[in-house]
Protein backbone atom coordinates (compact mmCIF):
# COMPACT_ATOMS: atom_id res chain seq x y z
CA UNK A 1 0.00 0.00 0.00
CA UNK A 2 1.27 3.35 -1.46
CA UNK A 3 2.02 5.52 2.07
CA UNK A 4 0.53 9.52 2.32
CA UNK A 5 3.12 12.25 2.66
CA UNK A 6 3.40 13.94 5.79
CA UNK A 7 1.36 17.19 4.36
CA UNK A 8 -1.74 14.40 2.83
CA UNK A 9 -1.92 12.51 6.32
CA UNK A 10 -2.71 15.72 8.26
CA UNK A 11 -5.14 16.89 5.64
CA UNK A 12 -6.45 13.21 5.83
CA UNK A 13 -6.86 13.02 9.49
CA UNK A 14 -7.98 16.87 10.10
CA UNK A 15 -11.03 15.88 7.51
CA UNK A 16 -11.98 12.65 9.33
CA UNK A 17 -12.47 14.79 13.04
CA UNK A 18 -14.46 17.32 11.11
CA UNK A 19 -16.97 14.73 9.36
CA UNK A 20 -16.84 12.58 12.93
CA UNK A 21 -17.97 15.91 14.67
CA UNK A 22 -20.34 17.10 12.43
CA UNK A 23 -22.09 13.39 12.92
CA UNK A 24 -22.12 13.40 16.62
CA UNK A 25 -23.30 17.02 17.08
CA UNK A 26 -26.15 16.15 14.51
CA UNK A 27 -27.45 13.59 16.14
CA UNK A 28 -27.14 15.11 19.99
CA UNK A 29 -28.83 18.44 18.14
CA UNK A 30 -32.46 17.96 18.96
CA UNK A 31 -35.10 17.59 16.09
CA UNK A 32 -37.47 20.63 16.19
CA UNK A 33 -41.21 19.43 15.80
CA UNK A 34 -43.21 22.03 14.37
CA UNK A 35 -46.22 23.05 16.87
CA UNK A 36 -49.32 20.85 15.63
CA UNK A 37 -51.90 22.03 18.60
CA UNK A 38 -53.06 25.70 18.49
CA UNK A 39 -52.83 26.80 22.20
CA UNK A 40 -55.81 28.74 23.01
CA UNK A 41 -56.13 32.44 24.45
CA UNK A 42 -58.62 33.91 23.77
CA UNK A 43 -61.39 34.98 26.60
CA UNK A 44 -65.30 35.16 26.05
CA UNK A 45 -66.33 38.57 25.21
CA UNK A 46 -70.17 40.58 26.35
CA UNK A 47 -71.50 40.15 22.92
CA UNK A 48 -70.17 36.34 22.47
CA UNK A 49 -71.95 35.29 26.03
CA UNK A 50 -74.95 38.20 24.62
CA UNK A 51 -75.59 35.49 22.37
CA UNK A 52 -75.77 32.05 23.76
CA UNK A 53 -78.28 30.10 24.66
CA UNK A 54 -78.70 27.23 27.47
CA UNK A 55 -78.93 24.78 25.51
CA UNK A 56 -75.83 25.63 23.65
CA UNK A 57 -74.06 26.24 27.13
CA UNK A 58 -75.40 22.63 28.10
CA UNK A 59 -73.81 21.35 24.85
CA UNK A 60 -70.93 22.87 25.20
CA UNK A 61 -70.02 21.75 28.36
CA UNK A 62 -70.79 18.11 26.96
CA UNK A 63 -68.55 18.32 24.73
CA UNK A 64 -65.68 19.49 26.88
CA UNK A 65 -66.14 16.21 29.30
CA UNK A 66 -65.82 14.30 26.55
CA UNK A 67 -62.93 15.95 25.68
CA UNK A 68 -61.48 15.60 29.38
CA UNK A 69 -62.68 11.89 29.35
CA UNK A 70 -60.40 11.56 26.25
CA UNK A 71 -57.56 12.90 27.30
CA UNK A 72 -57.84 15.83 24.73
CA UNK A 73 -58.02 18.89 26.59
CA UNK A 74 -57.24 22.31 24.99
CA UNK A 75 -53.48 23.56 24.90
CA UNK A 76 -54.61 27.10 26.78
CA UNK A 77 -52.16 30.39 27.40
CA UNK A 78 -53.24 31.10 31.18
CA UNK A 79 -51.16 33.86 31.11
CA UNK A 80 -52.40 35.77 28.24
CA UNK A 81 -56.08 35.09 28.92
CA UNK A 82 -55.33 36.14 32.71
CA UNK A 83 -54.60 39.28 31.23
CA UNK A 84 -56.97 39.53 28.60
CA UNK A 85 -60.13 38.47 31.57
CA UNK A 86 -58.74 41.47 33.66
CA UNK A 87 -61.08 43.98 32.03
CA UNK A 88 -64.24 41.78 32.89
CA UNK A 89 -65.72 38.29 32.87
CA UNK A 90 -68.39 37.09 30.68
CA UNK A 91 -69.06 33.46 31.92
CA UNK A 92 -71.33 30.90 30.13
CA UNK A 93 -72.16 29.30 33.32
CA UNK A 94 -72.30 29.03 37.07
CA UNK A 95 -71.76 25.51 38.76
CA UNK A 96 -72.28 24.70 42.22
CA UNK A 97 -70.18 21.76 43.40
CA UNK A 98 -68.83 19.71 46.24
CA UNK A 99 -65.56 20.91 47.68
CA UNK A 100 -64.19 17.34 47.09
CA UNK A 101 -60.81 17.78 45.94
CA UNK A 102 -60.89 15.07 42.67
CA UNK A 103 -63.88 17.19 40.95
CA UNK A 104 -61.79 20.01 38.94
CA UNK A 105 -64.68 21.61 37.21
CA UNK A 106 -62.64 23.69 35.16
CA UNK A 107 -60.97 20.56 33.61
CA UNK A 108 -63.99 18.49 34.02
CA UNK A 109 -65.72 20.35 31.03
CA UNK A 110 -62.32 21.48 29.76
CA UNK A 111 -62.95 25.41 30.40
CA UNK A 112 -60.65 27.59 30.89
CA UNK A 113 -60.36 31.28 32.56
CA UNK A 114 -63.77 33.19 32.64
CA UNK A 115 -65.75 30.12 31.49
CA UNK A 116 -67.43 29.32 34.60
CA UNK A 117 -68.57 30.71 38.13
CA UNK A 118 -67.67 27.80 40.65
CA UNK A 119 -69.38 28.09 44.23
CA UNK A 120 -68.32 25.24 46.47
CA UNK A 121 -69.13 23.36 48.98
CA UNK A 122 -69.61 19.54 50.72
CA UNK A 123 -72.07 18.31 49.78
CA UNK A 124 -73.32 20.58 46.70
CA UNK A 125 -76.34 22.15 48.45
CA UNK A 126 -77.33 25.75 48.61
CA UNK A 127 -77.49 28.43 51.44
CA UNK A 128 -78.70 32.65 50.84
CA UNK A 129 -74.59 33.27 50.42
CA UNK A 130 -74.58 30.29 47.50
CA UNK A 131 -77.66 31.69 46.14
CA UNK A 132 -76.94 35.39 45.91
CA UNK A 133 -73.54 33.89 43.80
CA UNK A 134 -75.86 32.52 41.52
CA UNK A 135 -78.15 35.45 41.55
CA UNK A 136 -74.83 37.58 40.74
CA UNK A 137 -73.84 35.02 38.43
CA UNK A 138 -76.89 35.19 35.90
CA UNK A 139 -78.82 38.22 36.65
CA UNK A 140 -75.87 40.54 36.67
CA UNK A 141 -73.11 38.80 34.65
CA UNK A 142 -75.12 37.34 32.36
CA UNK A 143 -74.20 33.22 32.58
CA UNK A 144 -76.84 31.42 30.40
CA UNK A 145 -76.77 27.85 32.87
CA UNK A 146 -77.01 27.14 36.65
CA UNK A 147 -75.58 23.72 36.91
CA UNK A 148 -75.70 21.41 40.22
CA UNK A 149 -73.27 19.26 40.05
CA UNK A 150 -72.64 15.88 42.43
CA UNK A 151 -70.54 12.98 42.21
CA UNK A 152 -70.02 9.07 43.33
CA UNK A 153 -68.63 8.12 46.19
CA UNK A 154 -69.81 11.63 48.29
CA UNK A 155 -68.27 11.86 51.89
CA UNK A 156 -70.70 14.18 52.58
CA UNK A 157 -73.26 11.99 51.62
CA UNK A 158 -71.24 9.20 53.12
CA UNK A 159 -71.25 11.47 56.40
CA UNK A 160 -75.01 12.33 56.21
CA UNK A 161 -75.97 8.54 55.75
CA UNK A 162 -74.33 7.98 59.11
CA UNK A 163 -75.39 10.82 61.09
CA UNK A 164 -71.68 12.48 61.72
CA UNK A 165 -71.60 14.37 64.35
CA UNK A 166 -68.09 16.21 64.72
CA UNK A 167 -67.71 20.22 65.47
CA UNK A 168 -69.40 22.21 62.42
CA UNK A 169 -70.03 19.40 60.42
CA UNK A 170 -73.12 18.49 61.94
CA UNK A 171 -75.19 21.42 61.15
CA UNK A 172 -73.60 21.71 57.74
CA UNK A 173 -75.18 17.71 57.10
CA UNK A 174 -78.45 18.86 58.33
CA UNK A 175 -78.71 20.34 54.80
CA UNK A 176 -78.41 17.22 53.32
CA UNK A 177 -80.07 14.50 55.29
CA UNK A 178 -83.57 15.35 53.71
CA UNK A 179 -82.44 14.03 51.11
CA UNK A 180 -81.11 10.65 52.78
CA UNK A 181 -84.66 10.34 53.83
CA UNK A 182 -86.41 10.94 50.76
CA UNK A 183 -83.90 7.72 49.16
CA UNK A 184 -85.92 5.36 52.08
CA UNK A 185 -87.48 3.85 49.26
CA UNK A 186 -84.28 2.28 47.86
CA UNK A 187 -84.00 -1.38 47.71
CA UNK A 188 -81.20 -2.63 48.90
CA UNK A 189 -78.86 -2.25 52.11
CA UNK A 190 -79.20 1.38 52.87
CA UNK A 191 -75.71 2.29 54.66
CA UNK A 192 -72.47 4.47 53.21
CA UNK A 193 -70.58 0.94 52.72
CA UNK A 194 -73.51 0.89 49.39
CA UNK A 195 -71.66 2.63 46.78
CA UNK A 196 -74.50 2.86 44.76
CA UNK A 197 -77.25 4.05 47.73
CA UNK A 198 -74.26 6.46 48.27
CA UNK A 199 -74.98 7.97 44.60
CA UNK A 200 -79.02 7.33 44.84
CA UNK A 201 -78.84 9.63 47.76
CA UNK A 202 -76.15 12.01 46.30
CA UNK A 203 -78.89 12.07 42.95
CA UNK A 204 -81.72 12.86 45.58
CA UNK A 205 -79.36 15.56 47.14
CA UNK A 206 -78.91 17.49 43.47
CA UNK A 207 -82.85 17.20 42.85
CA UNK A 208 -83.20 19.26 46.74
CA UNK A 209 -80.75 22.08 45.71
CA UNK A 210 -82.62 22.86 42.38
CA UNK A 211 -85.78 22.47 44.14
CA UNK A 212 -84.41 25.18 46.93
CA UNK A 213 -82.73 27.01 43.97
CA UNK A 214 -86.15 27.50 42.50
CA UNK A 215 -88.10 28.05 45.97
CA UNK A 216 -85.50 30.47 47.27
CA UNK A 217 -84.03 32.71 44.35
CA UNK A 218 -87.82 34.41 42.74
CA UNK A 219 -84.69 36.09 40.35
CA UNK A 220 -83.66 32.95 38.89
CA UNK A 221 -86.94 31.48 39.00
CA UNK A 222 -88.01 34.05 36.86
CA UNK A 223 -85.07 34.00 34.90
CA UNK A 224 -85.70 30.29 34.18
CA UNK A 225 -89.36 31.05 33.25
CA UNK A 226 -88.53 33.22 30.51
CA UNK A 227 -86.15 30.88 29.46
CA UNK A 228 -83.22 33.32 29.33
CA UNK A 229 -81.19 30.44 32.05
CA UNK A 230 -81.87 26.85 32.81
CA UNK A 231 -81.41 25.03 36.19
CA UNK A 232 -80.09 21.69 36.06
CA UNK A 233 -78.31 18.90 37.57
CA UNK A 234 -75.30 16.85 36.51
CA UNK A 235 -73.81 14.10 38.23
CA UNK A 236 -69.78 13.16 37.49
CA UNK A 237 -68.43 9.91 38.12
CA UNK A 238 -64.92 9.17 39.93
CA UNK A 239 -63.90 5.91 37.78
CA UNK A 240 -64.53 6.81 34.14
CA UNK A 241 -64.52 11.02 34.19
CA UNK A 242 -67.46 11.02 32.86
CA UNK A 243 -70.41 13.99 33.78
CA UNK A 244 -73.61 13.08 33.19
CA UNK A 245 -76.72 15.41 32.54
CA UNK A 246 -79.54 14.33 35.01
Amino acid sequence: MKKLSTPLAITFMAMLTTCFHSSVNAQQKPKLIAATTPVHEKVLTAEEQKVLTPDAVIQSLKEGNKRFVSNNLTSRNHSAMVRKAAAGQYPKAAVISCIDSRVPVEDLFDKGIGDLFVGRVAGNFVNEDLLGSLEYSCKVSGAKLVVVLGHASCGAIKAAIDHVELGNITAMLTKIQPAVAQAQDYQGEKTSKNYDFVDYVAKKNISNTIETIRAKSPILKEMEDKGEIKIVGAFYNLKTGEVTFL
